[in-house]
């Protein structure tokens, strides 16, 4: 007996909506992998100097990466208000929503600037610094600090690019400003030997200057359409009003990483060293699946504000089998290079066994990752903040007992990956019933 017709997947590149998916998913892919492969690079930039700048440098990225990843929301909303504005054919009320976002970029930056710089030493030591690192630390923290606000500006101009429904510029600005980033380490560190402050400064020049690039770019857009450059209290009011939302989610999800990582830390050496590897596969791979949510965004915003109900829900049923037979993919890829991975990151047999073991749990929530992204992506679109804030909370506090259990009951990684999976598959029900409703298709070119 054949399957209803809306429960079959679809031989791929044969769906309508594949030509706009993978237009937008396949740059945001290049952009999300640009950022890893050259901060890699940094780093064996700054290896050259020493194992005590190196160590600098982890633990002072660390602290940005925690910055910035909680703002990611001036990326995240931005693109589902101008989406919508876009949706309904208002390029100018558009841009005038990602220009305000952009105001609301550069305010935060320059908040977190002021109270970031007299609090360096004390940034550095919560994260653990010893007395031979931490000098390199704070000399990178201090001078990075003062990129924050372009950084905060490119999430946000890469927000209005997206909403625009233009994901290669993000993908260019992104390739061109970290290549520049590369190339100012090389000649500030290796041949005018300014040390790990080098590599700071060269970090903060390559920003700003990707952050003009969004920014001429989205005055360019506002002088074509007769939008103002002016911040309104409006625009800022709905950009803050969203962000709360958004920042709530994002503030869960780090509330796992961190203690995920803090339960592994506690269980032994080899869980401590075995965690991390497989977080970071698990990461590169979610690479995938947040490409596609990131169209999402873009799509289901446009649909929603042109009032194409029934166009949203098409595109996110596609998207949701492109996760599915994604996930499915990367479980069947994982499971057989499972053998050979743990070789490539140590010889410890211990170390070894432990990830295997993560490994296998890695693969079989592929599927549920691929669709989870995917309707994330989608409710940030429709502008369903305020729902994803409560659910994201609820399921960190499914996975919090669960990974506190892993502990006490000595599981290992096997526990604590099983935590992990009960969070997965909380998300995964509570994003699913949403998706199944109508309480998400608020159409209009603003989301009431």
């Amino acid at each position: 007996m054949p399957l209803p017709a809306a429960w079959r997947i679809r031989p791929p590149l044969r769906h309508p909506h594949d030509r706009e998916i993978w237009r937008l998913a396949v740059p945001a892919f290049g952009a999300l992998v640009a950022e890893p492969l050259f901060l890699l690079a940094d780093s064996a930039i700054v290896g050259r100097l020493g194992p005590a700048p190196l160590g600098g440098l982890g633990v002072a990225g660390q602290a940005l990466a925690a910055l910035v990843y909680v703002f990611v929301f001036l990326a995240y909303g931005t693109t589902a208000a101008v989406a919508r504005r876009v949706g309904a054919g208002d390029l100018r009320a558009a841009l005038r929503q990602g220009i305000d976002g952009m105001w609301l970029a550069l305010a935060l930056g320059g908040a977190i600037v002021a109270a970031g710089l007299p609090l360096t030493g004390r940034i550095v030591a919560a994260f653990g610094a010893n007395a031979e690192v931490a000098p390199h630390a704070e000399t990178y923290l201090r001078i990075s600090l003062l990129g924050i606000p372009a950084m905060l500006v490119i999430l946000a101009g890469t927000g209005v690019l997206r909403g625009l429904q233009d994901a290669r510029t993000p993908l260019y600005v992104s390739v061109g400003s970290f290549a520049l980033n590369l190339v100012l380490n090389a000649v500030f560190v290796l041949v005018l030997g300014w040390g790990i402050a080098g590599s700071a400064w060269g970090t903060v020049i390559a920003q700003t200057g990707g952050a003009a690039v969004y920014a001429a770019v989205v005055l360019r857009g506002a002088r074509r359409h007769g939008a103002s450059v002016r911040p309104s209290r409006a625009g800022l009011h709905a950009a803050v009003s969203s962000g709360v939302h958004l920042l709530i989610r994002t503030l869960a999800l780090r509330l796992v990483l961190i203690a995920g990582t803090a339960v592994a830390a506690r269980m032994g050496t080899d869980e401590t060293a075995a965690y991390p590897v497989s977080f970071q596969i698990w990461t590169l791979l979610a690479f995938t699946h947040d490409a596609i949510a990131i169209a999402g965004q873009a799509i289901t915003g446009r649909y929603l504000g042109a009032g194409d109900a029934a166009g949203a829900r098409a595109a996110t049923r596609r998207m949701v089998e492109w996760g599915v037979l994604s996930g499915l993919f990367f479980a069947v890829a994982v499971l057989a290079a499972r053998p050979y991975l743990p070789a490539l990151f140590t010889s410890d047999e211990g170390v070894r066994s432990a990830l295997l073991a993560a490994l296998l749990a890695v693969a079989a929530l592929q599927p549920v990752a691929g669709v989870v992204f995917v309707l994330d992506g989608v409710l940030i679109g429709a502008g369903d903040m305020r729902y994803l804030a409560a659910t994201t909370a609820l399921a960190t506090a499914v996975f919090l007992p669960a990974a506190l259990a892993a502990y006490r009951l000595e599981t290992g990684l096997t526990g604590l990956w099983t935590a992990l999976g009960l969070w997965m598959l909380t998300r995964l029900v509570t994003l699913g019933l949403r998706a199944r409703g109508e309480a998400w298709l608020v159409t209009g070119a603003v989301r009431g």
